[in-house]
């Protein structure tokens, strides 16, 4: 269901997945996607909030289109800055304090915040990087499953590849209920689609970031329209 990622009449407003990771190469508008995901979800539901954790050196993200950036839909997404894995991990670990827990949480660039040296120390490995991002799976998925216990929660990641895939497929694919890749097109524009079976609604979009907008060009049906089109 990519067209969550977009503004659209058909954004679909009830979600299935617990976990959901979106990965693509630097700079492809990730954080755009994120925002706009965040607008769809809370949108139709004034007593909602999200929460939209980061880096301070996030940069601002842009809208689509019709979407009104003085909306007070965005006053019920909380900017939370984190330095490294820790923050993360303390924010999860408190999580089940909340009196009301968000709808939503989003992480931006997730596997940016597991520095590779940083981790090697602190597990004694050199797969330290790869034992930090399972803890701080677990940890969030723990908290996650708690929440929707009584209600409902997702998480959203984010992360960065500079292949055809995330460096860590085999980890997310344990922790991650829905996975979708943004490749380039060669022309300026960008492919998101999901890894994963799609029964229902469009399997891939194509979009482009320009002139300081999020802007959707086209929906594909399945993968095959894709190819032809």
């Amino acid at each position: 269901m990519v067209e969550r990622f977009f503004s659209t009449t058909n954004s679909p407003t009830t979600h299935d997945d617990p976990i959901i990771l979106l990965s693509g190469p630097p700079p492809s508008g990730k954080t755009s996607l994120l925002f706009q995901f965040a607008f769809n979800f809370l949108v139709n539901d004034a007593h909602t909030s999200a929460v939209f954790i980061c880096s301070r050196r996030t940069k601002a993200p842009f809208l689509s289109k019709g979407v009104d950036p003085s909306s007070n839909v965005f006053d019920r997404i909380q900017i939370k800055y984190v330095e490294d894995e820790e923050g993360i991990n303390k924010f999860f670990a408190a999580f089940h304090m909340h009196d009301k827990f968000p709808v939503l949480v989003i992480i931006d660039d997730f596997g940016e915040f597991f520095d590779e040296r940083i981790c090697q120390q602190r597990y004694h490995s050199p797969r330290g990087r790869e034992l930090a991002i399972v803890r701080t799976l677990a940890l969030c998925r723990n908290a996650i499953d708690h929440a929707n216990e009584t209600g409902t929660c997702m998480l959203l990641l984010s992360d960065t590849h500079h292949g055809d895939t995330p460096k860590f497929l085999h980890i997310y694919k344990r922790w991650v209920n829905s996975i979708y890749t943004v490749k380039g097109d060669g022309i300026g524009s960008f492919i998101i689609k999901s890894n994963g079976p799609e029964i229902v609604r469009t399997a891939a979009a194509k979009y482009s970031v320009a002139l300081q907008y999020l802007v959707l060009e086209e929906m594909y049906e399945n993968e095959e329209q894709r190819k032809i089109t």
